[in-house]
């Protein structure tokens, strides 16, 4: 394979980015042949999937997986390279089920500064005057177009050209990789639901949700392609775990820190939403501990109406609390017991030199 993905990429680096959505949209070219006899109905929600994919991202996942592959001694020139990339870049349809179904979960009216799914759904029932609800056709919508991502990326594995053993160790570990996150998204909603502040519960989710699905099965998923021994594998899952949580802390913070203009999300939607995420949980640690009246505010404030205001005084809370520095403090120390572990593992050179590289872009991103 030539090309800017034969070398080991770098997060958001256009020609890896560019590799990846050609092989997404070769694979979404050869659908419509399937799409078209069921109709406009399905045409317009396969092309609202198609379009919410192609619309940006750093491609995350596929970049872990393709180096996974690669710090295996997978060979980028070798005739099954276009096969493997394309079996990394299903990632994203995966990552849009997640999105999709996310942002239904989170009532969020933006993606990417564009309207989520289920809102540009709603608005086009609203517009055609059609009978019933907009906002639950809307949300109708949308759950099937993520149903459709997950099981579209299934098909994408299975159509990327890897030969049958190939194939065959890669399985289990996707399989693993979509209970892990389905499984945490399910600890999420029901720790908001049950109020369960605590740090430990924080983390099983990040663990869950983000670590294992974003960083440490991509890295799997390669390494199973390259057939690697058990060595490098558990080396994948150390560093995947620290920078994959690290990363979910980063991204708790732009929840509420973030700028709008940079993440394309409302600030303080997390808040909004009520997420118990590790940031909050440490304030509310530090604060039942020392002050009660900001464990006060925090409880009765998180998953309401916040106004701007609201937004900003508790933006203060967290941070004269400490919890803000505490997050920070555990980002710095899981990137450098993840790095700890990359280099000392069997992977390549030059995989390693790209994973500390993408392990401190997703830990200091500011979106």
């Amino acid at each position: 394979m030539t090309g800017a993905a034969s070398a080991t990429p770098q997060l958001g680096a256009p020609g890896f980015v560019t590799a990846v959505e050609k092989a997404l949209t070769e694979f979404f070219a050869a659908k419509r042949t399937t799409v078209e006899p069921l109709g406009l109905p399905f045409v317009e929600s396969a092309e609202a999937l198609e379009l919410f994919v192609l619309r940006g991202g750093k491609r995350t996942r596929p970049a872990f997986a393709w180096t996974g592959w690669l710090g295996a001694g997978g060979d980028p020139d070798a005739p099954e390279a276009a096969a493997v990339l394309s079996a990394c870049a299903a990632l994203e349809l995966v990552q849009a089920c997640a999105l999709i179904h996310d942002d239904i979960i989170d009532s969020s009216r933006t993606r990417r500064r564009f309207p989520t799914v289920h809102v540009d759904f709603e608005e086009r029932h609203r517009e055609r005057a059609w009978a019933g609800d907009s906002a639950h056709f809307g949300t109708s919508v949308a759950i099937l177009i993520g149903d459709l991502a997950l099981a579209w990326a299934d098909d994408m594995v299975h159509a990327s050209g890897l030969d049958d053993a190939a194939i065959s160790r890669f399985a289990p570990v996707w399989a693993l990789m979509r209970t892990e996150v389905l499984g945490g998204q399910l600890l999420d909603i029901n720790g908001e639901a049950g109020g369960d502040d605590s740090v430990e519960a924080a983390l099983r989710i990040n663990r869950y949700k983000t670590a294992a699905y974003t960083v440490e099965r991509p890295l799997h998923l390669g390494a199973a392609i390259a057939d690697a021994d058990a060595g490098l594998f558990a080396a994948y899952r150390e560093f995947g775990t620290d920078i994959g949580i690290a990363f979910q802390l980063r991204d708790d913070l732009l929840g509420v820190f973030g700028d709008p203009a940079v993440t394309g999300k409302p600030s303080g939607d997390d808040l909004r939403e009520g997420k118990r995420t590790v940031l909050l949980a440490e304030a509310l640690r530090r604060a039942d501990a020392t002050d009660p009246a900001a464990a006060k505010l925090l409880r009765t404030s998180i998953g309401t109406d916040l106004s701007a205001d609201d937004v900003e005084r508790l933006r203060a809370v967290l941070t004269e609390l400490g919890a803000v520095d505490e997050v920070e403090s555990r980002i710095a120390d899981l990137t450098e017991r993840g790095l700890a572990a990359i280099e000392t593992s069997t992977a390549t050179q030059s995989a390693k030199q790209s994973l500390r590289a993408m392990a401190l872009a997703a830990t200091r991103r500011t979106a």
